[in-house]
């Protein structure tokens, strides 16, 4: 499924963000406590009870959120998410996809354009910077000139995953 840049609040994702780390971080605890005092109530102690019973509130937590995240004030965070997956996807493919832009492949400008652009928006939406890394930097500008010599725009719209398919790891 083709993934689509969406315009976010970097204000709004970052409290959301905390809010949200901290409720997993409250769940995870109450949930590990409760499973592991079960445990141990039922089945008369012992350190293994202590750590099924974090594992089974580590299980639980997953679940709650697995149902939660669908809900529309999840909207920043599930976006997030979801633009770091597909960053990760793209990052193991970026020595394939220099080599392709090299040879001028507009696939492998489109594919590089989109994680330049994604990361720029994961470093906003993060309240950070890309000044740190030189080499990224002069990597985008080589692809936005490339991408201008070929009379493509600038900004690409999003990223379909199957436009990977054509380069190796």
């Amino acid at each position: 499924m083709p993934f689509q840049f969406e315009a976010h609040d970097p204000a709004t994702y970052r409290r959301k963000a905390r809010f949200i780390s901290l409720a997993m971080a409250g769940q995870l605890i109450v949930f590990g406590l409760v499973f592991a005092q079960l445990l141990q109530l039922a089945f008369d102690g012992g350190f293994w009870l202590n750590v099924l019973g974090v594992l089974l509130g580590l299980l639980a937590t997953s679940l709650v959120f697995a149902v939660l995240r669908e809900r529309p004030w999840m909207a920043e965070v599930r976006y997030a998410w979801q633009l770091k997956h597909q960053l990760s996807r793209v990052s193991g493919y970026l020595p394939a996809l220099r080599r392709a832009m090299e040879e001028g492949n507009d696939t492998a400008l489109g594919v590089l354009a989109f994680y330049h652009q994604g990361m720029a928006q994961l470093a906003e939406l993060n309240g950070r910077t890309l000044d740190d890394d030189a080499e990224r930097l002069a990597e985008r500008t080589r692809v936005r000139l490339a991408r201008q010599e070929r009379g493509l725009p600038e900004r690409v719209e999003g990223f379909d995953p199957e436009d990977l398919a054509a380069f190796r790891r």
